[in-house]
């Protein structure tokens, strides 16, 4: 029987994001682990690729990492992969203001997992992106830049939307559909 898979993440919402995505039929079993892992820069598949060997030294087995970029098209796709601190600081309703001074408010959000066998393996990216607007927030707080970002197609905010609508559409569940593909077709 095949290792189980270590998520590192200490973001509940987010663990159960991606089970849900992942369903019931992935063929390996995934856990949960926190490990602070050293905040790097540089960029997103760097980041991604070294986020992944450093949480496998402390794993000793198969893991993956999530990296998440809000890309501003009009700020030349900053914040990018410090979407993290810029949320921190400024919230959702700061998102939408830094580009008050801009007709443009189109963004892209990219979600990359990460996955290595283990500390000396080649690290695998799957990659999703949703092309979206940035709003004045709308609908609950509990998840992120969530209530500020408008996919394309919609009238709502991922925070607006269903769950079930959320999990089909958006760059996450492009990156876990990409993760999950891997695994059901590769018998490792």
């Amino acid at each position: 029987m095949s290792k189980p898979i270590t998520f590192i993440t200490g973001n509940v919402k987010k663990l159960e994001e991606v089970i849900a995505i992942l369903g019931k039929e992935f063929p390996r079993e995934l856990v949960s682990r926190k490990i602070d892992l050293p905040e790097l820069q540089g960029e997103m598949n760097d980041i991604s690729i070294k986020k992944c060997k450093e949480a496998a030294k402390y794993v000793q087995g198969p893991v993956i990492v999530e990296d998440t970029c809000l890309c501003f098209t009009a700020l030349g796709d900053l914040p990018g992969p410090y979407i993290k601190w810029f949320l921190e600081k400024v919230g959702p309703e700061g998102l939408f203001k830094m580009l008050s001074g801009f007709e443009d408010k189109s963004a892209t959000a990219v979600c990359t997992f990460a996955y290595t066998s283990g500390e000396n393996d080649a690290v695998l990216l799957f990659q999703g992106k949703t092309e979206g607007q940035i709003v004045d927030p709308r609908g609950p707080r509990d998840f992120g830049w969530d209530p500020c970002f408008q996919p394309n197609g919609f009238q709502k905010t991922y925070a607006e939307l269903p769950k079930e609508t959320k999990n089909s559409i958006s760059h996450r569940f492009k990156a876990v559909d990409a993760l999950k593909h891997y695994f059901m077709t590769k018998n490792e």
